[in-house]
């Protein structure tokens, strides 16, 4: 899939701090989302459909990528 990420609006949570590992997200054309590391904003940026969206979402707030 190619992505114009040009004119993407990219965010990071309320809840992130000066913190060194924050991810940015931006909502983009067609319902697609962006996600990338805000250290490297020139990077690369995964791009996910609304459904794979809604699964990670649900998996980070259902503890299923918890370490400990």
């Amino acid at each position: 899939m190619n992505v114009d990420l040009s004119r993407a609006q990219w965010f990071k949570s309320s809840r992130s701090s000066a913190g060194k590992e924050c991810v940015e997200v931006a909502f983009l054309d067609g319902g697609l989302v962006g996600v990338r590391d805000s250290k490297n904003s020139t990077g690369p940026a995964l791009v996910c459909t609304p459904s794979e969206w809604d699964a990670f979402i649900t998996g980070v707030t259902g503890g299923a990528f918890d370490r400990f």
